[in-house]
C-alpha cells in the first residue's frame, strides 16, 4: 500500500467485496491511477472469469477515488456521485480472469464540484500494458455529503 495516499477502503463508500480497487498509484489534477486484482466477489463465475462489463465499475471506482482525494485535499467532505452514462465504451476483451492485475485510469474532461462531470477512462492489463477497456464516463455529483472518510479511519 502506498504511504502517499489513504487506503482505498477510506476513499470509497463501497464495503466488503464490492471494493474492487487495491490502491491509488498516482493522483493529481490530471487524473488518478489505481491498481486492482480481479478477485473473488459477487460477479465471478465458477471458472474464475468475470464478464468484461464489470470493467466499467472498476473505472467508476477510480473516478470515485479521484473525487474523494480532491475533496480531502480541499478539506471538504466527498459528495455522492452517480454514474449517469458513458460514451463509446469499448470492451476489448470478453472477460477477465481471477488474479489478473489491472490498472484503472480516470482523467477529468470537464466539471469538478457538484453537478455534471466527465472522465476519460481506461483499464489496462498491469503485466502486458494491453488496453482492456476505454471510454468517456459521465457522472453527477450531488450537493449531498457522501460519507466522512475520517469516520472510516477509526
Amino acid at each position: 500500500m502506498s504511504a502517499e495516499f489513504p487506503p482505498i477502503s477510506v476513499l470509497l463508500p463501497h464495503k466488503g467485496e464490492m471494493v474492487f480497487l487495491s490502491e491509488v498509484l498516482e493522483h493529481g489534477d490530471e487524473g488518478t491511477v489505481c491498481s486492482l486484482e480481479v478477485g473473488a466477489g459477487p460477479f465471478i463465475e465458477p471458472d474464475g472469469r468475470v464478464d468484461a462489463w464489470i470493467g466499467i465499475e472498476y473505472m467508476a471506482q477510480c473516478i470515485a477515488a479521484h473525487g474523494t482525494l480532491i475533496a480531502l485535499a480541499e478539506e471538504e467532505t466527498p459528495r455522492i456521485g452517480l454514474l449517469l452514462g458513458s460514451r463509446k465504451i469499448r470492451l476489448h476483451e470478453g472477460h477477465y480472469q481471477r488474479g489478473q492485475q489491472m490498472i484503472a485510469k480516470a482523467t477529468p474532461v470537464w466539471g469538478r464540484r457538484a453537478g455534471l462531470v466527465s472522465f476519460e477512462c481506461t483499464l489496462e492489463c498491469a503485466t502486458t500494458g494491453k488496453l482492456l477497456a476505454e471510454g468517456r464516463m459521465n457522472c453527477f455529483l450531488t450537493d449531498e455529503e457522501q460519507f466522512d472518510p475520517a469516520e472510516d479511519l477509526g
